[in-house]
């Protein structure tokens, strides 16, 4: 698909459109005020705004979009439903779309119940899925409780009512809740969820299960420690309490493998899967064992559980992730990004840590200006610097990078780039980020926060990016300069456009 379908908006329009917005919608929006992007194309990696700016999407619809936007075989399947003339919605009925869909979700599942394993179809938010594995979860145990994690998502309270909810800490090594990290934080916080287990697990609002994501994606991209994740599953098998492993921001080869707890060989009784399974399309779905079939629960899953459109575009991303091993792609790019990202850490003061699975990246700012002990000495963690995090990714955006922020007070940076993401792409991505905090060393937020860099360290993590380079129009040889506007030139319609290509029409 050419970017040249859609003809360009005026100056006006590009004006109203986005001054218009707050005077319809509710004030609850959240990303118009942090990324004033006004997309009208976008393929792959890239995005272009309505200024005719070209951006680098390492947001992906937060993760969810695994192909990146508008990849082939996604539109493709979207137009064979449409031009079939197959009804866009049913309920549950069951249609040859919602059998292919079935068919290759079940190819891609866990082998240790996959042979067993029922699937069910949800609301399109990933809150109703949650809501559905847990009615699941009590149904089965006649409890009610549930317990879940410090610094998971918020989808949780809302999904989790007529019953309480316990956090329990989640094993960090940068934040250990008990200053400890490794094998040891991790080992005091199963520790910790066994002594709850016990007390509580013969109460009539004991456990029904225990919610966790393999790794924490909104709460600061922090990956569970695969001893202790084995551990969870032994300790809720032994309590007769479901583990729900929520799936949401991992599944679909995000992490560098198909399904997140495949890095530590467990086998939830219910997984939670929403965002890339729809292929860019609402559809969320949990996966049980056979045992936990329970037929009908209260669990008021709405209408919107056979979106015909959803099913076909996220069978084609299923496919083609698992026949182009993107799983495996994933994980080995996202090492080379981490690297490079850490080799930046090791520069600049403000960065805590950098975190991550395959291609789910996490870089935590902090304030290396916070007092210390008594002694004068250096203590991790130091206190977070969430407006040291919104300044880079400010200085990203202008650089036609797009990241995402979560974690605590939002000071987690968060790179999502989709699964196709290209070498070339990954370079480009790194060298806008180096020269993201290059260039906050020498505005006015080093008044405020101090110098993103210690002294006498080089500027520049990698290859000068001028003109004519790899990247072409997406290089530029003025840091903080912002990168021109567009070309006239457009690639082909394949999704992995040629370096000649990418530097021609798309900044890679």
């Amino acid at each position: 698909m050419a970017l040249t379908q859609l003809p360009p908006m005026g100056p006006s329009a590009r004006e109203v459109v986005p001054r218009r917005q707050p005077t319809r919608e509710s004030a609850a929006r959240t990303y118009p005020r942090s990324l004033p992007v006004v997309p009208v194309r976008a393929r792959g990696l890239t995005v272009e705004g309505a200024d005719g700016r070209r951006y680098l999407d390492c947001l992906s619809g937060a993760g969810s979009l695994a192909l990146g936007h508008n990849h082939p075989v996604v539109l493709d399947a979207i137009r064979s439903v449409l031009d079939s003339g197959a009804p866009l919605h049913v309920m549950e009925q069951a249609t040859p779309v919602r059998d292919a869909f079935t068919e290759e979700l079940s190819a891609t599942l866990p082998r240790a119940w996959a042979d067993s394993a029922r699937i069910r179809f949800c609301g399109p938010a990933g809150t109703d899925a949650v809501r559905a594995a847990l009615a699941l979860a009590r149904k089965a145990t006649g409890r009610t409780g549930l317990l879940a994690f410090t610094g998971a998502h918020d989808q949780i309270a809302a999904a989790a009512p007529g019953g309480s909810v316990i956090r329990l800490p989640y094993p960090q090594d940068y934040r250990c809740p008990f200053g400890v990290g490794g094998a040891g934080g991790a080992r005091l916080a199963a520790d910790r969820a066994t002594s709850l287990m016990e007390h509580r697990g013969s109460r009539a609002d004991g456990p029904a299960a225990m919610l966790v994501e393999p790794v924490l994606g909104e709460g600061g991209v922090i990956p569970a420690p695969d001893g202790w994740l084995s551990r969870m599953r032994d300790l809720t098998a032994a309590h007769g309490i479901a583990l729900i492993a929520d799936e949401t921001h991992t599944g679909v080869g995000r992490t560098g493998a198909f399904w997140a707890v495949e890095h530590s060989g467990v086998a939830p009784d219910v997984m939670v899967l929403s965002d890339a399974i729809g292929g860019s399309l609402p559809l969320t779905a949990i996966v049980h064992r056979e045992e936990l079939d329970a037929g009908r629960t209260d669990d008021r899953a709405g209408a919107f559980r056979g979106n015909q459109l959803a099913m076909a575009a996220g069978a084609a991303t299923l496919k083609y992730v698992r026949e182009n091993r993107l799983p495996e792609r994933a994980a080995a790019l996202g090492e080379r990004m981490l690297a490079g990202l850490r080799a930046m850490a090791g520069e600049c003061d403000h960065i805590g840590e950098v975190r991550g699975r395959g291609l789910m990246i996490g870089v935590e700012f902090v304030d290396p200006g916070a007092p210390g002990p008594a002694d004068g000495g250096s203590r991790p963690p130091l206190p977070v610097a969430p407006a040291v995090a919104a300044a880079v990714r400010g200085e990203c955006l202008r650089r036609g990078l797009i990241v995402g922020l979560g974690g605590r007070y939002s000071s987690v940076i968060r790179l999502l780039p989709p699964l196709t993401i290209t070498d070339e792409q990954a370079d480009a991505v790194l060298d806008r980020f180096s020269d993201a905090l290059a260039a906050l060393s020498h505005g006015a937020h080093q008044q405020a926060f101090g110098p993103l860099e210690r002294p006498g360290t080089p500027r520049h993590r990698g290859p000068s990016r001028k003109a004519g380079a790899p990247g072409g129009p997406g290089g530029w040889t003025t840091p903080g300069a912002p990168p021109p506007h567009g070309t006239t030139s457009h690639p082909s319609p394949s999704n992995h456009p040629t370096p000649k290509e990418a530097g021609a029409a798309f900044p890679v």
